[in-house]
């Protein structure tokens, strides 16, 4: 659906990256994309949540050439091994005890996109999340209270899930959750919306 010049659209369904991108402004419209999120063969976390991002934007803005649109993707890895949402209790259960006691990298994507502009520009931020040692009955608590079905690594950092964490190492502590808000708050400016008065 077409939208009115100079409008900031965010490219997800995400309730958690809505609710992180009115931390900066309320101005904005949510549009589902509609992409394959399969990944390709051999294609690295990084390089997949960057091409997500990526088409995420692209697709809204074919309607929408007028407006800035934000697309973000997250891939979160253990080594070579790609977690994605878990869907239910069980999956959820097989992730956290894969996870416990190593470390898992999440890889989260942004591209801003504003196509009569010419603005394009992506990053991607790095958060690295140590797991304690998780017992079963630990895992098994946490997933009754926290129910992260939707979460790729299987729990919400937002919620209950750093008491899953020995320790968290990154620059942007929302990025964890689904949007870096500093590095888009910078590019937002970039792209010509304001956030705040001068």
């Amino acid at each position: 659906m077409p939208m009115p010049s100079n409008k900031l659209i965010l490219a997800s369904s995400s309730p958690y990256r809505r609710m992180l991108l009115e931390r900066l402004t309320h101005d904005f419209a949510t549009v589902a994309p509609d992409i394959d999120e399969t990944p390709h063969i051999q294609e690295k976390p990084e390089s997949m949540a960057c091409r997500l991002a990526c088409e995420k934007a692209a697709i809204i803005s074919i309607d929408n050439p007028e407006a800035v649109i934000i697309g973000s993707d997250q891939v979160a890895a253990l080594g070579a091994t790609v977690l994605g949402k878990p869907g239910n209790h069980a999956t959820a259960t097989s992730q956290l005890e894969q996870c416990s006691g190593k470390t898992v990298i999440f890889y989260t994507a942004v591209c801003i996109r504003a196509e009569a502009a010419n603005f394009n520009e992506i990053y991607v931020d790095l958060t690295t999340v140590h797991f304690r040692e998780l017992t079963p009955a630990t895992i098994n608590a946490y997933l009754k209270k926290d129910q992260p079905w939707d979460c790729a690594g299987s729990f919400r950092s937002e919620g209950l899930g750093t008491v899953l964490f020995a320790s968290v190492e990154n620059q942007d502590p929302t990025a964890l959750i689904g949007l870096p808000l500093i590095w888009v708050a910078d590019a937002l400016q970039r792209a010509g919306i304001k956030l705040l008065d001068h």
